[in-house]
């Protein structure tokens, strides 16, 4: 009766794998025409705040900053495209990719209440 109850227990253990069949995958791919639009806000923003930063000193360290973003928006894509990132770590790339365009959008929208055109 015992290695019937193990054999059941290997069984189901076996059934419920949660990775794809060999050569299938399942991981999702972010809309190219998402990316691009993503890519080219946070490009816009950074374009746009170093541009005030000419004629406002306080917006020196915000591009600073800003220049980072469209860097990291490629590294996280990267990270999504690499054979060995799970399905669970492309998502949450994807989440994090959006985010970021998120910050670039609501930055540049702050811009005309920093005195910049």
């Amino acid at each position: 009766m015992r290695w019937l109850v193990a054999l059941i227990a290997c069984a189901a253990c076996r059934g419920s794998s949660d990775a794809p069949a060999p050569g299938a995958d399942s991981r999702p791919v972010m809309a190219a025409s998402e990316v691009k639009r993503g890519q080219d806000a946070c490009k816009a923003y950074v374009d746009q705040v170093c541009r005030c930063a000419e004629t406002v000193p306080a917006m020196k360290q915000p591009c600073a900053l800003a220049r980072a973003l469209p860097d990291a928006i490629q590294v996280e894509l990267d990270v999504a495209g690499t054979a060995d990132t799970s399905r669970r770590e492309v998502v949450q790339v994807h989440d994090s990719v959006r985010k970021i365009v998120k910050q670039c959008i609501e930055e540049a929208a702050k811009l005309p209440a920093a005195g910049c055109p």
